[in-house]
């Protein structure tokens, strides 16, 4: 050959080489995220899948509800409640896991129903939501408490292992390894927003007079001339209480409480 072409063609071998060093440069490796690593407020450690699908499960998803995860991490909470056909956003302040998530949802197939947005938790709107999902420390849990306790009474939240402080969750559920855990983080826990019924009510049973402390009900109840003390419970806009060995039963209607 040549020395001409020789030249020439060492020259096209040196120009595909450095074009290919080039892109490889342009082109950085995909983030991945590491277990532990520090967070705005928390480190990350992902839920256990099997932990989601029960959290979602007590919460009871369906296509009518709006979920949002509070440090939503790799999108693993969001994205599967999307493939329940639930819309679900995720709230997440680091925005390297931001747009991981977008990409995981892609993946999944479920861009259309799960998204994600950069921000703090405590400064984020979600008094729409009809269902919370978390996996924060508690001290963070009781910082949101009372935002979360303004929420619409009925609205369920869900929380990975950790507490409410003395709001004690009105479902606990341990998971095994033979249930598809097998670290530390095993346990899925749910409350029920309650309403807000403390007070005296006027009702045709005679006058009630409700003391509450969180979703746990006491009090009274003055009927036939007689006070009947009562214990009992609120679910969301739903009442049930014992009193005088009988059990009374009923709802929340804006102000107004109606008993039967």
């Amino acid at each position: 050959m040549p020395a001409s072409r020789l030249f020439a063609a060492f020259l096209l071998a040196l120009s595909s080489a450095v074009a290919f060093a080039q892109a490889a440069q342009k082109a950085p490796a995909a983030y991945e995220p590491t277990v532990g690593q520090e967070g705005k407020d928390v480190v990350w450690v992902p839920t256990p899948q099997a932990v989601v699908d029960k959290m979602l499960d007590m919460a009871k998803v369906t296509s009518k509800d709006f979920v949002m995860d509070l440090g939503s991490g790799d999108g693993r909470t969001v994205i599967t409640a999307a493939k329940r056909g639930a819309r679900a956003v995720g709230v997440e302040y680091n925005p390297d896991m931001v747009e991981l998530s977008k990409r995981n949802a892609e993946k999944e197939g479920v861009a259309g129903k799960a998204t994600f947005m950069k921000a703090d938790l405590f400064e984020t709107d979600f008094s729409q939501a009809t269902v919370i999902t978390m996996f924060l420390l508690p001290d963070i849990n009781i910082k949101l408490r009372p935002k979360i306790l303004s929420l619409k009474p009925g609205t369920r939240i869900v929380s990975n292992s950790f507490t409410m402080g003395d709001w004690k969750a009105d479902e606990t559920a341990e998971l095994n390894s033979e249930q598809g855990c097998n670290n530390s983080w095993c346990t899925a826990l749910l409350w029920i927003v309650p309403a807000r019924v403390e007070g005296t009510h006027k009702v045709p049973q005679g006058e009630l007079v409700l003391k509450q402390e969180f979703q746990m009900l006491s009090g009274t109840l003055r009927t036939g001339g007689k006070n009947l003390a009562l214990q009992g419970k609120v679910n969301g806009e739903e009442i049930a209480f014992r009193a005088g060995g009988r059990e009374y039963r009923g709802r929340m209607n804006g102000k107004q409480l109606e008993l039967r």
